[in-house]
C-alpha cells in the first residue's frame, strides 16, 4: 500500500502540470497539424487567400475538437472519482473490519508502533467522510479532481491550439505567392517547434536538445509529406 502522505502544496503541483500538460497538448498539435494543412495547400493551389481561409477553417475547427477532448477527459475523470468514492462508502458499510484493517496496515507502513496504529485507526473512523477521502488518496491513489477541471481543460488546450496554429499560418497574411509564404512559415514554425520541443524536454526531464530535435524534426517529415503529396496528385 502507498505510504506517502498528501500535503496541500502537492495539489497545487498537481494542478500546475495539468496545465502545463493542457498547454504542451493544444500547442504540440496547433503547431504541427496547420502548419502540415497549408504545407499542403501550398504545393497543390496558388491562391494564397484560399490557404489562408482553409487555414483558419482548421485552426477553428481543431481547436473546438481539441477542447472538447480535454472536457471530455475532465469529465470522465470526475465520474471515475465519483464512482470509486461511492464503492468505497459502501465497503466501509459492507466491510468495516476489512476497510480498518487496511487503514492499519498503512499506519504500519510508516512505522508507527501498534499502539499508535490502533489509536489513529479509531480516530479517524470516527467520521465516515474522513474516513472515505483518506482511502480514496492513500489506498487507491486518487485525489479528488478540481470541479472546474474539465472546462478549464477544454479552455487550455483549445486556446493553446489556436496560438500554435496561427504561427505557421500567419506568413501567408503577409505575401502572395503560396511557396513564399510556406518558406517563411517553415523557417518561423520550425524554430518555434525547436523550441517548445526544448522547453517541453526540459519540464518532462528528458535531454532537451534531442526532444527539441525529435519535435522540430516530426513537424517537418509532417509539413514534408503533405506538400509532397498535394504536389503528386496536383499533377
Amino acid at each position: 500500500m502507498d505510504t506517502h502522505l498528501h500535503h496541500d502544496h502537492t495539489e497545487e503541483h498537481v494542478t500546475s502540470s495539468q496545465t502545463i500538460a493542457d498547454i504542451v497538448i493544444g500547442m504540440a498539435d496547433g503547431l504541427t497539424v496547420p502548419f502540415a494543412l497549408a504545407a499542403g495547400l501550398s504545393g497543390a493551389v496558388k491562391d494564397v487567400h484560399l490557404i489562408v481561409i482553409a487555414g483558419i477553417a482548421e485552426i477553428a475547427a481543431g481547436s473546438i475538437a481539441m477542447g472538447l477532448g480535454g472536457y471530455l477527459a475532465g469529465k470522465t475523470e470526475q465520474d471515475h472519482y465519483a464512482s470509486e468514492l461511492r464503492r468505497e462508502y459502501d465497503e466501509i458499510e459492507r466491510l468495516p473490519e476489512v476497510e480498518k484493517e487496511e487503514v492499519r496496515i498503512f499506519f504500519e507502513g510508516l512505522g508507527l508502533s501498534a499502539e499508535v496504529q490502533n489509536q489513529a485507526v479509531a480516530e479517524l473512523i470516527k467520521d465516515k467522510d474522513r474516513w472515505a477521502d483518506f482511502m480514496m488518496k492513500h489506498e487507491l491513489g486518487l485525489e479528488k479532481p478540481d470541479p472546474k477541471r474539465a472546462g478549464k481543460s477544454a479552455f487550455n488546450i483549445g486556446a493553446a491550439y489556436i496560438v500554435g496554429g496561427l504561427i505557421p499560418l500567419s506568413p501567408y497574411f503577409f505575401v502572395d505567392d503560396g511557396i513564399i509564404g510556406l518558406k517563411i512559415s517553415a523557417v518561423v514554425t520550425l524554430l518555434c517547434l525547436f523550441v517548445f520541443g526544448f522547453f517541453k524536454s526540459k519540464l518532462t526531464g528528458t535531454d532537451p536538445l534531442q526532444g527539441a530535435i525529435k519535435v522540430a524534426f516530426i513537424g517537418a517529415i509532417a509539413a514534408g509529406c503533405a506538400f509532397g503529396i498535394a504536389k503528386l496528385i496536383g499533377g
